[in-house]
């Protein structure tokens, strides 16, 4: 093995053992000033997408219809918005974790094709492992200023050819699975992810 693989395999290692023992609960259980700021944020990141989101197209019953692309139907944020969160205590990482209960549109949108536009988040490039999320950077769940319904695991085919930036804004194209008790991964993973042009 090549001393290079070694310490990319050390390194990963270690950087794995860091995030799981993170204090998570602070993001779960904010201040009172910590949450006053995340709302001053998550606002101010609403404002900015009201223009770039497109607003659903709803049905006489009152339920969204996909928007198309060509053939292949967009996901958008507001469906993934339909989740309820309630806080579970882990013994074993001694946190709390927000458990999903995901609603009727999150359920009906599980296994099928979409493509989906956000911001990308490069969480770790020389493992591909890249986050699309709903909201820029600076407004983005990791930074406290949004949840966990808005971001999405991109999960490649294939090792990708380019490293994206961290918010580069682009569209993806995959099969949504979603996730409820692994808390090592986010709750939405787009699997067989490729870019996509709509």
């Amino acid at each position: 093995m090549k001393r290079s693989s070694l310490i990319t395999m050390v390194f990963s290692a270690f950087a794995l053992i860091a995030v799981s023992m993170m204090d998570w609960s602070s993001m779960c259980h904010p201040n009172e000033e910590a949450q006053a700021m995340q709302d001053q944020l998550r606002s101010v990141g609403e404002a900015k997408l009201v223009s770039l989101d497109p607003e659903p197209t709803m049905t006489k019953d009152g339920i969204e219809e996909p928007t198309m692309s060509g053939d292949l139907s967009e996901l958008t944020w507001q469906v993934l918005s339909d989740v309820e969160f309630t806080d579970v205590y882990l013994e074993e990482l001694d946190a709390y974790y927000w458990m999903p209960e995901f609603g009727p549109k999150v359920i009906g949108a599980e296994g099928k094709t979409f493509f989906i536009t956000g911001y990308m988040i490069p969480v770790d490039v020389d493992e591909d492992f890249y986050v699309l999320s709903r909201y820029p950077f600076a407004n983005c769940f990791f930074c406290g200023g949004a949840g966990p319904e808005s971001v999405i695991d991109l999960r490649f085919p294939n090792k990708i050819k380019r490293a994206y930036q961290t918010d580069d804004r682009l569209s993806f194209q995959g099969t949504l699975r979603l996730n409820s008790d692994d808390v090592y991964q986010m709750n939405y993973i787009l699997e067989g992810a490729v870019e996509y042009s709509p």
